[in-house]
């Protein structure tokens, strides 16, 4: 019966340490695979979300200017008439 047991351990740590190997492979190939996006996404030619916002707040005041000159103007040439 103690013999038995011992199998029994020894089939338990041998799978204990495979599961072991298996998280470590696992972790292992989502970081090279993390690794790989990152520099692929570095290549491209991508705006981060910031400054994707700063453009664009850029943009709508640039039109808000715009619309505002474009009364001015408006108004100017209106009196002229």
């Amino acid at each position: 019966m103690q013999t038995r047991n011992k199998v029994f351990e020894d089939l338990s740590q041998l799978m204990t340490n495979a599961m072991g190997v298996a998280q470590g492979a696992k972790e292992e190939a989502e970081t090279a695979m993390k690794s790989m996006i990152d520099r692929w996404l570095a290549d491209r030619d991508f705006v981060t979300r910031e400054e994707f916002d700063a453009v664009r707040a850029m943009a709508m005041k640039a039109r808000e200017e715009n619309e505002t000159l474009k009364a001015r103007l408006d108004a100017l040439e209106a009196a002229q008439k």
